[in-house]
């Protein structure tokens, strides 16, 4: 049977196939550009991280020369028209992307015949990303709706080195030798990666939201936010549940998972990226159309400096200054007018984290979270997947199996927990 926990309020008010053109263009930002933004609103993003292969092989340290990637993801809101971003935030030389294309998404590598739209940069079929960058394309004219998946192909003719990718993808993404960007079939594409490429943003604009709109949500945090142990493919984050319960109100909104799987509050991570106080800046604040940020983050802080932390561990972080990490993140959203809620450390008990200490740090930095008021608002996640008969163990049903990470049902009960009128 499953418990939710309404959000609670701490005294603030919430309010709550085509041949692309081989033309070179590098990616600049100009003051039109930043006008036109406000017209735009995230509907889908993912956190670039550093090439890394730490659990098993990915294309991201290699990465390509002469092939087509297509990758796979579902919109949380709608609109008339749309464009993407792409990251070489950690690349080492410019990234040249020879040609890309939107389409609507079929089985597999595959796209629904009669959708597939080019995508220009600057009105040029291609882009130079310069090293450290970001290009965001033209925007499009391609009608999408709240929870539809759309496919973007990217053509990469030439060595591009190690790609900016995000790793925890829960989703496949498709590769091909040579240029299959406008292919309607997935025949050509014969391998297969669980992690995203260089593709860091879908943006819409249009439908019945007309202009801008403001009330976009952010979801910031490790891999409990990223995903892990959810069905890949199936679109069961908890961030993902959230956007259905959104939609099936209807009051669709952009729903942007931010998380990254071993990220920390206070200290960078070799395989995991930077630590979440600087990276706030670069992938939360930055995004258009947001009113709200939800932040889970923490247990890897806590459990990090363990041997079994990937990596050789990371320093050792005290209850105080993951709480001191947790004020800074609070400081940067509300410098930007941002909605901050907080969230609870979910359970951890008969996980390789589980230790005494590790456990009266989690209780500590919870009853911060719950009484401080530091936080606009508080969502109680801990209390949502825990055992009522072992309140520091995750509920069985909710288990993904390592007693640390939620499974479907478990991210399902997590979205329930938030109240959809405070957002």
């Amino acid at each position: 049977m499953k418990s939710t926990y309404p959000l609670r309020r701490t005294g603030v008010a919430l309010l709550a196939a085509v041949t692309l053109t081989a033309l070179p263009f590098t990616a600049t930002a100009t003051a039109a550009d930043q006008q036109g933004n406000r017209a735009w609103r995230g509907a889908w993003a993912a956190s670039p991280q550093e090439p890394t292969a730490p659990f098993a092989p990915n294309w991201s340290p290699q990465g390509f020369s002469d092939h087509t990637v297509r990758q796979v993801v579902r919109v949380s809101t709608g609109g008339t028209k749309a464009r993407i971003e792409l990251s070489n935030r950690y690349g080492t030389t410019p990234l040249r992307i020879a040609g890309a294309t939107v389409a609507r998404t079929a089985e597999g590598g595959a796209v629904q015949p009669g959708t597939v739209r080019q995508l220009t940069f600057g009105k040029h079929g291609s882009v130079t990303v310069p090293a450290g960058s970001t290009a965001t394309s033209d925007g499009v004219g391609f009608r999408v709706e709240a929870l539809d998946s759309v496919t973007v192909t990217l053509y990469l003719a030439g060595p591009t080195g190690p790609a900016t990718f995000h790793h925890f993808a829960a989703a496949t993404s498709y590769r091909a030798e040579g240029d299959h960007r406008s292919d309607v079939s997935g025949s050509a594409f014969d391998e297969t990666s669980e992690s995203w490429y260089y593709l860091s943003g879908v943006e819409v604009s249009g439908g019945q939201a007309g202009g801008a709109r403001r009330d976009g949500v952010v979801t910031f945090g490790d891999s409990i936010t990223d995903g892990v142990g959810s069905t890949v493919d199936a679109d069961n984050r908890y961030p993902d549940e959230l956007a259905e319960r959104f939609a099936a109100a209807g009051r669709p909104r952009g729903v942007l998972n931010h998380g990254i799987g071993g990220n920390q509050v206070t200290n960078d991570t070799t395989w995991a990226g930077e630590k979440g106080i600087e990276r706030f800046k670069k992938d939360v604040l930055t995004e258009p159309g947001i009113r709200t940020v939800v932040i889970l983050e923490g247990i890897n802080d806590i459990g990090g400096s363990s041997p079994a932390f990937p990596g050789g561990g990371t320093p050792e972080v005290s209850a105080e200054q993951l709480i001191e990490g947790h004020k800074a993140l609070i400081r940067a959203a509300r410098a930007k007018g941002l909605t901050v809620i907080g969230a609870t450390l979910t359970p951890i008990k008969g996980s390789f984290y589980d230790t005494p200490e590790n456990e009266a740090k989690r209780d500590a930095v919870n009853a911060w979270i719950r009484t401080s008021g530091a936080y606009d608002a508080v969502v109680d996640f801990d209390r949502a997947v825990a055992d009522p008969a072992d309140p520091d163990r995750i509920l069985p049903a909710y288990d993904a199996g390592d007693h640390l990470h939620p499974g479907d049902a478990g991210y399902r009960a997590m979205a329930q927990a938030l109240d959809l009128g405070a957002l």
